[in-house]
């Protein structure tokens, strides 16, 4: 008689179930972990990228472990880039653009960039070996399930940013007011030839939100009797969108916009940009930036809108600039302003000069000569609480410096002189970040009270 023998039912989780577990490890879990740790620092929302994620996983729970580990590495790779655009105020289309000039950066002097390097080279190993596990579930209600945890994990992504609202992905919504420092206080109409004209973007300055210390620093050091002497000073802020060279655009083309509507000569006269207004009165113009021309293209576009004349890095460093490092590794800011009244000393006309400063792009590292290590001596009190925003400030600090040095000397030619950010500095932790007005950069405008021509 043949033996009949009955086997026991598993005891424990349905394969089903397992493959379901399986697929929300990697496809809610690891797809997202490294985005939900700074749910409590802060950082962009992301709730459209979680609910991508999730889909594309039920999408592709069925295909080959190759495809579905292609598909991951895009996901991530997406959640990335829009993870930076939301950081530096960017449109997704901006910053493709701009992925272009990557090589020109050193993301490797910065040890946040190398740290988030690992985390994400880490999830990426850790998915292809995960992937091994089946995660074909097919159970209905599974996939209502899955469909749940998605629409819960987005929810509450959107629920912890709701305190930083505004504080990203900063582009010019269609028909917005515009409004610049240039505009405000009045610069362009000083144009007649009795005087120079200084315009001066600072990288990342940003107008305090509610911080007294970080008030009090902001343009410091023109409050001075010297400075009060020989300039009306006045200050205000300004509304911005998008980052840098969009800032550019603002000031010095009077709308919204960014520097690729430039790059064609025919249209970029047509906005008749404040450098080539000046040019036809009279003025020479001439351009400063402590970093490389190929870098956005400036050594482009900066000729299109009226500059006759422009120097980048290796033209400063043959002047004596020293190197200072950084993820923007260039001139030290600190030793332009004696290069730009060198300048102004020399000229035979009147002269509008444009500098745009580098320094202070973030994260601001220790070391590599940027003079920003013992920040303590900047403020006590931001060292303690808020030491990446107590060393940006120490590079503010050796500009604001160096440069009232220069405009309060005995031979410095009649000038007027507007300071002013080109966007908030985009710090990713809500600690650092909601330290700034989202939404507006401070100005300073220095009024030359005198009314003699600048000397040749």
């Amino acid at each position: 008689m043949t033996a009949i023998t009955m086997e026991a039912p598993e005891a424990g989780l349905s394969a089903d179930f397992k493959k379901f577990l399986n697929w929300t490890l990697i496809w809610l879990g690891l797809a997202n972990i490294p985005f939900m740790a700074m749910w409590f620092v802060g950082a962009p929302p992301r709730y459209f990228e979680i609910a991508l994620a999730g889909l594309v996983g039920l999408v592709v729970k069925r295909m080959p472990r190759i495809v579905q580990w292609m598909a991951f590495t895009g996901i991530i790779a997406y959640s990335i880039l829009s993870f930076v655009a939301g950081l530096f105020n960017l449109g997704m289309s901006s910053l493709l653009y701009s992925m272009q000039f990557f090589a020109e950066i050193k993301p490797s002097n910065s040890i946040e960039y190398i740290a988030a390097a690992a985390v994400i080279f880490a999830i990426l190993v850790a998915s292809w070996f995960l992937l091994k596990r089946d995660t074909n579930f097919s159970k209905p209600l599974y996939i209502l399930l899955g469909g749940t945890l998605i629409f819960g994990l987005a929810a509450s992504d959107f629920a912890m940013g709701q305190s930083m609202r505004g504080h990203y992905f900063r582009e010019a919504p269609a028909g917005a007011n515009f409004e610049s420092a240039v505009e405000k206080s009045g610069l362009a109409s000083r144009a007649d030839g009795k005087r120079h004209l200084i315009l001066i973007m600072v990288e990342s300055l940003g107008v305090p939100n509610d911080n007294q210390v970080i008030a009090d620093k902001l343009f410091a050091y023109y409050e001075n009797s010297a400075i009060q002497a020989r300039y009306d000073v006045s200050q205000g802020t300004s509304l911005y969108y998008n980052s840098t060279t969009a800032g550019e655009f603002r000031e010095m083309c009077g709308q919204w916009g960014d520097y690729y509507e430039l790059l064609d000569p025919a249209q970029a006269a047509k906005l008749n940009c404040l450098p080539a207004m000046l040019a036809t009165k009279g003025y020479a113009t001439h351009a400063i930036h402590s970093f490389k021309g190929e870098f956005f293209k400036r050594a482009e576009w900066y000729p299109n809108i009226g500059f006759q004349k422009q120097e980048f890095w290796p033209d400063l460093q043959e002047k004596g600039a020293e190197w200072c490092g950084g993820v923007f590794a260039g001139a030290c800011d600190r030793q332009i302003p004696k290069l730009l009244a060198d300048s102004l000393k020399q000229a035979d006309k009147p002269t509008f000069l444009y500098w745009l400063t580098l320094n202070a792009h973030l994260p601001v590292p220790t070391g590599l000569n940027l003079n920003a290590d013992d920040c303590a001596k900047v403020s006590p009190e931001l060292a303690k609480d808020f030491p990446m925003i107590c060393r940006q400030f120490a590079i503010f600090d050796d500009i604001d410096k160096a440069l009232v040095k220069e405009i309060t000397a005995s031979d410095f030619p009649e000038a007027d002189i507007l300071i002013v950010g080109d966007h908030m500095p985009p710090y990713f932790d809500r600690h650092n970040r909601s330290q700034f007005d989202p939404e507006r950069v401070p100005w300073l405008y220095l009024k030359h009270k005198g009314a003699s021509r600048p000397k040749s």
